[in-house]
């Protein structure tokens, strides 16, 4: 369908409300579906995405091009649908984080942050998945170097960004067929070393020395039985 541009006034209760926007009525190609949609001439993809499409996997952010949270994938490429503006989306393939999931089945880009954390309180997620989607469709065995690269107009405020890359590397394996796994570090942590046979719990805290402080020896006048303790 040929978008049509429409200059017509709202009317509300039959009544003329005044000179209206300018509305255009197209067809998006959204995550395999086509969407009729009418939307102000002006509105970004972001915006129609979420408001006429009900697509809130996107997420607004800076709106000025800065934060990549509202990355989405155009023909397999990744842009920033802030932005783009809607009315030249007719005829292209435009894919959101909602249409990662093929039925109960996460992607295996999904199914790693989760695994791993990678996303805290998650609202860049969305963006990030669709980047790291579109850089291993072309490089399906990235280095670390080029994820963080690839990434590299995505912002994160939670993480520092080690999740986010081991992610991205671990789902390369799985859609590459290798049987890979993270250490168990990734998922843990680093073995912490305990002080000579004595284990480090919230019940057991350290002694001053531990803590690298002078050991009081004896009384001394600033301890509680210095100054005649309880039964002073």
């Amino acid at each position: 369908m040929r978008a049509r541009r429409r200059d017509e006034a709202y009317e509300t209760d039959g009544e003329r409300i005044g000179n209206a926007m300018s509305l255009t009525t197209l067809t998006l190609r959204v995550n395999g579906e086509d969407r009729p949609v009418v939307f102000p001439t002006h509105h970004t993809l972001l915006e129609v995405l979420r408001e006429e499409c009900g697509l809130t996997g996107t997420k607004h952010g800076c709106e000025l091009g800065e934060c990549g949270t509202c990355m989405v994938l155009v023909d397999g490429r990744p842009i920033l649908s802030c932005l783009a503006l809607a009315a030249d989306m007719e005829g292209r393939e435009i894919e959101t984080v909602e249409g990662l999931q093929t039925g109960n089945e996460l992607h295996p880009l999904q199914a790693a942050f989760a695994d791993l954390g990678a996303a805290q309180c998650g609202y860049c997620t969305p963006g990030i998945l669709m980047g790291a989607k579109a850089l291993l469709a072309a490089n399906p065995q990235p280095t670390r170097g080029e994820i963080r690269e690839a990434l590299a107009g995505n912002l994160c405020r939670c993480t520092g960004y080690h999740k986010i890359v081991e992610a991205v590397e671990w789902a390369a394996a799985k859609l590459g067929g290798e049987e890979w796994t993270p250490p168990d570090a990734v998922f843990y942590g680093d073995d912490v070393p305990l002080g000579a046979g004595r284990a480090l719990t919230p019940l057991a805290p350290l002694s001053p020395g531990e803590r690298g402080e002078p050991e009081e020896t004896g009384f001394s006048p600033s301890s509680p039985l210095g100054r005649g303790g309880p039964g002073r």
